[in-house]
């Protein structure tokens, strides 16, 4: 089968025909039909978040058709339509089994510690594979599986209440999910910061109050639009030492920064005044978790999340398309989410 792979840290990634990969007893073979390009993909690539041994197919975000179930898999499952949820865990640890397989012991990444959705094929533990309502694309459904759970989890995390503010740092595919949930969960008013005039034009059409950081200090402008009180939930998506920092300085008293970009660089705080003085907290956001997977689906179901308007370009399963997509994601220039059809 066709491959699209990491095979050295630093460079573009290299097309290759691998064998198709072997169905354990309790494994699904996944025929790949949309896979989203994820900015971690950009951290993998550049070696500023490890993966697993190279060569290694990328691709977390997975959403296809069951080709083929081990023994231990009930046949019915054939031909099903499934998203990925691309933590493999063992089940049976601590974290496992107290519903944090995030840290499961034993865990591993598909598209990062092993082979992912940047293929024709991928295997995974037939409990990762969540059915998919026929009435959810493909493309929505891989997308959902990172971008949307992430910014759900990372907003459980913040513990967001009804009538509260809210700020997105980055408007991109996990920026425009969050406006959509924070919406959802009851939000008062959602902000979004970006410096992309087309992002923020999109942010405004599901309902967020642009902040264009490229041409105001987003901080006081934040606080000048909630009269000096500041933000009660902020989440930072992109993973700037920069952007981290405004997330955490934009707080009201008792405010949460919950932080979810893969950032390079530390960032300093100012313990009294922006978190002692205030009750406020940082809270640091890792995946999500598989319990959250059926009330997303449920949401864009009942249309309450749309990512009609976040997939915004689709590419073929090429090596030179995906190498440019990741590199205009790199200048924080890409569309919000690109897409790989392998039959495109």
């Amino acid at each position: 089968m066709k491959a699209v792979r990491l095979v050295e840290i630093g460079k573009p990634l290299q097309e290759q025909e691998i064998p198709i990969p072997a169905v354990g007893k309790f494994d699904v073979l996944v025929q790949v039909k949309a896979a989203g390009i994820c900015h971690s993909d950009v951290h993998y690539r550049a070696g500023k978040s490890p993966v697993g041994d190279l060569p290694q197919t990328l691709g977390h975000e997975v959403a296809g058709t069951i080709e083929k179930t081990g023994a231990g898999v009930a046949k019915d499952r054939m031909g099903e339509r499934v998203c990925l949820h691309y933590l493999l865990s063992c089940g049976d640890c601590d974290y496992c089994r107290q519903g944090k397989e995030q840290f499961c012991v034993r865990g591993a990444m598909i598209g990062k510690h092993r082979d992912g959705g940047y293929a024709e094929y991928v295997v995974v533990p037939a409990r990762n594979a969540v059915p998919l309502p026929d009435d959810v694309s493909f493309e929505q459904g891989a997308v959902l599986m990172c971008s949307t759970s992430t910014s759900f989890h990372a907003l459980r995390k913040a513990r967001l209440k009804a009538g509260e503010t809210v700020a997105v740092f980055g408007a991109g595919g996990l920026g425009m999910s969050a406006i959509q949930l924070a919406h959802t969960m009851g939000a008062a008013a959602v902000f979004a910061i970006d410096i992309s005039p087309k992002k923020l034009a999109a942010a405004e059409k599901y309902g967020a109050i642009p902040v264009d950081a490229s041409v105001c200090d987003p901080v006081a402008s934040l606080y000048k639009n909630t009269r000096g009180k500041g933000i009660d939930v902020s989440l930072e998506v992109i993973g700037l030492r920069e952007t981290m920092q405004q997330a955490v300085r934009c707080l009201a008293v008792f405010g949460r920064a919950s932080l979810a970009g893969i950032a390079e660089y530390p960032f300093d705080v100012d313990s009294y005044q922006e978190l002692l003085g205030k009750e406020a907290e940082i809270i640091g956001c890792s995946d999500h978790l598989l319990e959250e997977l059926p009330i997303l689906l449920a949401f864009l179901r009942q249309g309450r999340v749309d990512l009609s308007h976040v997939i915004t370009n689709s590419v073929s399963l090429n090596a030179e398309a995906i190498n440019k997509v990741l590199d205009t994601l790199e200048q924080f220039k890409g569309q919000v989410r690109t897409v790989i059809k392998p039959a495109l």
